[in-house]
């Protein structure tokens, strides 16, 4: 009996322990639109549970801000884009920071213009007004991809315009076309009344751009210190992704339940999208989720020297690890 009693009593002090989850507050680059419905779906289904993992999104600013709250451990997850995480560390030699999953395989940096202004490809940009914010992260790839395309850019006049202004401008045929992130400005041209199908978005990854897009960011130091809670989220997150794709208006309505101001209707639009041109692309449903390409990595970095002066050596593993993603099969894409 008193076995039996001591065992009842370690059972019961301990269990609490057994089932505690590890809480990750995470630190998205923007605000809860579509593309957060990936990590709503891994908490809302059960995965980050299934994980033992306790996941705390938190809307951003744009990765720029993002970024530091990683590597200074004020979070010890977020999604941000790899380019600027590229740039960060060359700036901040040694920064516990590093991408461990890619999310985006194309990034979303295009030229967006409209069908009835004359654009519809990259050489339609010759002669007419493109609007660029100067800080735009699709603005700074543009030396790129005129290289890659073939424009002449002393042939564009480039507007410099503000964010704010940037589609309405547009919309009001001030320019002809802009730089942006494609799934962002087509939704917000499409609220401003124009149609669909007089949108043209022309994405610069298919046009030769080898960048990546935003990836899952950790900090080095807890990830070291915690490599199955890591390893564990992927996991979900990648059953996440999968859920959206399998159900887009469960995904939306996740989404809505966090931000009830949005337009599910766009939302819709803008997570089909993001699917099928960033996330679910030919290499990903080949290759499954989440990986690099080392040649094409490579080949992004000497894409990212043409238009930023490195200061420091630049090395794959600087800015990729990609030994938490799991191995279990959980990121292929059923097909």
């Amino acid at each position: 009996m008193k076995h039996l009693l001591a065992a009842a009593f370690f059972a019961t002090t301990l269990a609490p322990a057994a089932i505690a989850q590890t809480q990750i507050p995470f630190a998205l680059d923007w605000r809860f639109e579509a593309p957060s419905s990936f990590f709503f779906l891994a908490a809302d289904n059960g995965h980050f549970a299934a994980e033992g993992l306790e996941v705390t999104v938190e809307a951003g600013t744009g990765s720029v801000e993002t970024i530091p709250k990683i590597a200074t451990g004020a979070f010890p997850m977020g999604f941000g884009d790899l380019n600027t995480v590229i740039r960060f560390l060359d700036q901040n030699p040694g920064a516990p920071v590093t991408a461990v999953m890619i999310v985006y395989d194309k990034p979303a940096f295009a030229i967006v213009g409209r069908k009835s202004l004359g654009v519809t490809e990259p050489a339609d940009l010759e002669g007419r007004k493109l609007g660029a914010p100067p800080p735009d992260g699709a603005w700074q790839q543009f030396p790129v991809f005129a290289e890659l395309t073939g424009i002449d850019p002393s042939k564009v006049t480039v507007d410099p315009v503000g964010f704010p202004t940037r589609e309405p401008m547009l919309a009001e045929g001030q320019v002809d076309a802009v730089t942006a992130f494609s799934f962002s400005a087509k939704q917000n041209l499409m609220r401003l009344g124009v149609p669909e199908d007089d949108i043209s978005v022309i994405l610069m990854a298919d046009h030769g751009l080898q960048l990546y897009g935003n990836a899952v960011l950790v900090n080095t130091d807890w990830a070291a210190a915690n490599p199955e809670a890591v390893t564990g989220f992927l996991r979900a997150l990648s059953k996440g992704i999968q859920d959206a794709a399998a159900n887009p208006d469960a995904a939306i309505a996740a989404v809505a339940a966090r931000n009830p101001a949005i337009d599910t209707a766009l939302e819709l639009n803008r997570l089909d999208m993001v699917l099928s041109q960033n996330v679910l692309t030919p290499w990903v449903m080949e290759n499954g989720l989440g990986n690099i390409d080392p040649a094409r990595m490579d080949t992004a970095i000497a894409q990212i020297g043409q238009t930023y002066a490195f200061q420091n050596p630049t090395d794959v593993s600087l800015y990729f690890d990609g030994a938490f993603l799991p191995t279990d099969g959980s990121l292929m894409i059923a097909k």
